[in-house]
C-alpha cells in the first residue's frame, strides 16, 4: 500500500465518524461567509504566495506546534499572502476543521482547505466551514471522479487547485480545464521530492491557468528556479511554520529583503 493510499484509508474513516446529515451541512452553508474567489488575488503579482498552517507531514513528523492557527493566519495575511491553506487532516498533518474555522474568523483573504477530498460530503463541508477553495489531488482520484468534484466545486461557488506530479496526471487535469494546476514536486506515492517536475510540467500548463509550484521551497533560488519555469505561486507551508518571522520568511523567499 502507497503513502497516499494509507492516508486515504485514514481519510474515509474518520470522515465515516465525523458524518452528520446532508441537510444539516446544507443549513450550515447558509450560514456560511459569502465565497471570496482567489483568482483575482492569486493574479495580481508576479510570483504570488498561497501560505501554509501546518503542523505536520508524513515525510518530516512534527514541524511546528502551532497554538494559534488564526494568529498565524493573520500573520500571513498581513505579510502579502494572496491565499491561506490550511489542513484539516489530522491523522497525518495535525489539523483540523477548527483550524479551518479559527482562520476563516480572522482573515479577509481566500482560503483553501487542504486535505483528501475522495467524498462529495467534504465539499459541502468545506463549504460550510467557509472554504474559497478546495484541493483536487489527480494521483487520488478517478477520471469521473475528478470532473464530478470539479463541477461540484464550482457548482458550491468555490475553487478546485488541481494537483499533479506526472505528465500523465497534467494530461488528465487538462481535461477538465481547471483555473489553478499545482505541480507538486513530492510524490505522495512514495514522498520523494524532485524538483526537476517544476521544469518538465510547469511549461506544459496554459497561460491563462493559475500556475501552482508546491513542496521543496524552502530558498529564494527555490523560488526563482519555480518562476523561470513559469510558476505564477507558490505554496509554502515548512519553510514559513519552521521560521521563527514568518513575515520576514515570506519576504525572503519572494526577494524583498534585498529592498532597501
Amino acid at each position: 500500500m502507497s503513502v497516499l493510499d494509507s492516508i486515504i484509508d485514514g481519510v474515509r474513516e474518520d470522515l465515516a465518524a465525523r458524518r452528520k446529515p446532508l441537510a444539516q451541512v446544507q443549513e450550515e452553508m447558509d450560514q456560511a461567509d459569502a465565497v471570496r474567489d482567489p483568482l483575482s488575488k492569486l493574479l495580481s503579482s508576479e510570483m504570488s504566495v498561497i501560505a501554509e498552517v501546518k503542523r505536520s507531514s508524513p515525510s518530516k513528523g512534527a514541524l511546528a506546534a502551532i497554538i494559534d492557527s488564526a494568529g498565524l493566519a493573520e500573520q500571513y495575511e498581513n505579510a502579502g499572502a494572496s491565499l491561506i491553506s490550511v489542513l484539516t487532516e489530522q491523522r497525518r498533518f495535525g489539523g483540523s476543521l477548527a483550524d479551518l474555522d479559527a482562520v476563516r474568523s480572522r482573515v479577509n483573504i481566500p482560503i483553501l482547505r487542504k486535505d483528501f477530498m475522495v467524498d462529495e460530503y467534504q465539499f459541502f463541508e468545506a463549504r460550510a466551514h467557509g472554504a474559497d477553495v478546495v484541493l483536487l489531488i489527480v494521483a487520488a482520484l478517478s477520471q469521473s471522479q475528478l470532473n464530478d468534484f470539479h463541477q461540484l466545486a464550482e457548482g458550491l461557488g468555490m475553487r478546485a487547485l488541481v494537483e499533479v506530479h506526472t505528465n500523465d496526471e497534467l494530461e488528465r487535469a487538462l481535461e477538465i480545464s481547471p483555473a489553478i494546476i499545482g505541480v507538486n514536486s513530492r510524490d505522495l506515492k512514495t514522498l520523494d521530492v524532485d524538483a526537476q517536475s517544476f521544469a518538465e510540467l510547469i511549461p506544459r500548463i496554459p497561460g491563462d491557468v493559475v500556475r501552482v509550484a508546491e513542496s521543496g521551497i524552502s530558498t529564494r533560488q527555490d523560488v526563482e528556479f519555480a518562476q523561470s519555469n513559469g510558476a505564477t505561486a507558490i505554496l509554502v507551508g515548512e519553510a514559513l511554520v519552521r521560521a521563527g518571522d514568518p513575515a520576514l520568511a515570506m519576504r525572503e523567499l519572494l526577494g524583498l529583503d534585498r529592498l532597501g
